[in-house]
């Protein structure tokens, strides 16, 4: 995956620094967060996706998937990474939550 994003960012000429590449995911994970916020109607209504949501979390993807390449970390990698450290948790504790 990340040689593709790769690609598609040098081919593009989006190269940027790690704290803008930061600040789009935050944004775009705004962005996502208003798209549920309005397919609830504030709340009033149960959430059913949509594809304005589907196109947000894509947009959060690329971002993350963007951030990665620029600090030179696999995501692949680290999500397997992150899988293992989960599985441990709600082996030992029950969950995978780190707050105990």
């Amino acid at each position: 995956m990340m040689s593709v994003v790769g690609e598609f960012i040098c081919k593009h000429q989006l190269q940027t620094d790690i704290k803008t590449r930061y600040v789009d995911l935050a944004s775009e994970i705004g962005e996502l967060g208003k798209e549920i916020l309005k397919s609830t109607e504030y709340g009033k209504k149960d959430f059913s996706t949509n594809p304005q949501v589907i196109d947000e979390v894509g947009d959060c993807l690329f971002s993350l998937f963007v951030l990665c390449h620029e600090l030179g970390i696999d995501a692949h990698d680290v999500l397997s990474g992150a899988l293992k450290k989960y599985e441990k948790r709600f082996a030992n504790l029950g969950d995978i939550g780190s707050g105990r």
